[in-house]
């Protein structure tokens, strides 16, 4: 393992200069691809810690092939930085949460909880959905970083955005999986939203908020596609009374203790920004 050092910290908490078209692209499609956010020096100390966590928390044991679709798409591990403290400095980066804070154009950010989304080679696609359909949240001021902790070539199934598609309704009620591919994908087709399917270069991260729809290809290189990500919300963010089962898991899981109607301030969702 190598040594987190001063070069890496820096790094992590170090200013990321904005223009003002990229924020103007951010609020326009809720998606960005920015650029050079993260060293190579620092991607791969944490493509080592976060492989190394996630094999000691990963309990799947099944056959890729006997998988649902759902299953095929990746391994997907929580909440890593209460696990480990080397994730946690990723987790807890100034730098990544402050790209946060200004995207979404709020005054700080908290955390909701991180993932790796780990896709295995051979493993298939992740299905067209948007995130805040699991998320027991008042507003829509939220934003998911995808770190990807290698080079991601469209080979390997990188994130895929439907420029603007945040203004779409119909298909927010979907969970993940077959039926929202379907659905979703036909919606698409039929709208003016412009289908974003780029290659990820090492240290590019990616930003995307709750209701815009998104996907990803199969991973048919003989490689683990490795992803971080860090989902962020605005400090003041309420919790809302749940109106699915999978928010009522997640207002249980991610912000305990949290009350509708007042703003989660759980010890699991600390302010970063």
């Amino acid at each position: 393992m190598p040594v987190l050092n001063d070069s890496i910290l820096r790094d992590l908490n170090s200013p990321y200069i904005f223009t003002p078209e990229q924020i103007r692209f951010y609020q326009t499609n809720r998606f960005i691809k920015l650029k050079h956010v993260l060293e190579p020096e620092t991607l791969h100390f944490f493509n080592e810690a976060i492989t190394e966590r996630v094999a000691k928390m990963n309990t799947t044991t099944t056959n890729l092939k006997e998988r649902d679709t759902y299953g095929k798409a990746f391994l997907q591990l929580f909440n890593l930085w209460r696990e480990d403290e080397l994730v946690k400095t990723l987790v807890f980066s100034k730098k990544l949460a402050n790209i946060a804070a200004a995207l979404m154009q709020v005054k700080g950010v908290r955390l909701y909880h991180d993932q790796a989304l780990f896709k295995e080679s051979g493993g298939g696609i992740t299905p067209w959905h948007a995130d805040q359909y699991y998320w027991p949240l008042e507003t829509d001021k939220t934003v998911t970083a995808w770190i990807p902790l290698q080079e991601t070539p469209l080979e390997m199934g990188p994130l895929e955005f439907s420029a603007g598609s945040h203004q779409i309704v119909e298909g927010r009620e979907l969970a993940i999986g077959d039926e929202s591919e379907t659905i979703i994908q036909q919606k698409l087709r039929v709208t003016d939203f412009k289908h974003v399917i780029e290659a990820f270069d090492i240290g590019e991260v990616s930003y995307h908020s709750g209701w815009v729809f998104h996907r990803a290809g199969a991973n048919t290189t003989g490689s683990m596609r490795k992803v971080m990500t860090i989902i962020y919300m605005d400090r003041d963010m309420r919790l809302k009374k749940p109106e699915n089962s999978n928010q009522i898991h997640d207002w249980e899981t991610w912000c305990p203790g949290a009350v509708p109607g007042e703003v989660i301030n759980s010890p699991i969702n600390p302010v970063l920004s």
